[in-house]
């Protein structure tokens, strides 16, 4: 049985994805633990423990490469491990599987971060900030266009098969809107997206957790999540 330390965020929908994707079901294969990042479960001493850098997703799985519990934090070497446990959704050759390995890493380096960024600072931020908003929505666009242009001559990012690369992507760009995007602008992203959006596993994966996740209002929630609460040394 694998524990998942997660919440409905892109970060946690990308592991979520990546086991059912895996044929590892819900409740048979893996449980759900929810770590609601807007109350604090986050900060916590037990979750500390697995992910030290307090964010989700985070995993122990009871069957671990020597068949002792292993535990893991960051979701894209979550997906590697799991890749790698599964024999799924990473290549085997060298080359195929680098190819896909720079787009996870453009995923983790670019896509989150900015992504995270331009929606902070189009819908949370406490004041509007002009160039904030302007940076990293351009930003967004930019990526965006990157990925465009990949998919303009791959089926997928990875290269020629569905891998990792676009389970880690996928999550992110569901939010687009909020990114200030225009779907006209990127048809090759679009049909990618929407192809991704199709798959069975992948409809299972954002579901989960997916009611307890409330609009971000409270004032006292945003504290948790964005101010000094983060900075608190435990």
């Amino acid at each position: 049985m694998i524990d998942v330390y997660t919440w409905p965020t892109p970060n946690g929908h990308k592991v979520h994805i990546m086991l059912e994707e895996c044929g590892l079901k819900l409740g048979r294969d893996w449980r759900a633990h929810p770590v609601n990042i807007s109350t604090g479960d986050q900060f916590k001493s037990e979750f500390l423990a697995i992910s030290p850098n307090n964010k989700i997703p985070a995993i122990v799985d009871s069957d671990g490469p020597d068949g002792k519990p292993i535990s893991l934090f960051e979701s894209g070497a979550i997906l590697v491990y799991l890749a790698s446990k599964t024999g799924k959704l990473l290549p085997k050759s060298d080359r195929a599987k680098f190819e896909v390995l720079q787009w996870l890493m453009f995923q983790m380096g670019g896509v989150g971060p900015m992504l995270g960024q331009a929606h902070h600072f189009r819908l949370y931020a406490p004041e509007k900030i002009d160039y904030a908003v302007n940076r990293y929505t351009n930003e967004a666009k930019r990526l965006y266009g990157v990925m465009d242009k990949r998919l303009a001559s791959s089926a997928f990012l990875g290269g020629k098969q569905y891998s990792i690369a676009d389970i880690a992507v996928f999550p992110w760009l569901r939010s687009w809107q909020n990114q200030g995007i225009d779907w006209a602008d990127y048809p090759h992203l679009k049909q990618w997206f929407d192809r991704i959006a199709a798959r069975p596993a992948v409809q299972r994966g954002v579901a989960v957790l997916a009611d307890a996740r409330k609009p971000l209002q409270d004032d006292k929630a945003k504290e948790t999540l964005f101010g000094s609460t983060q900075y608190q040394k435990r």
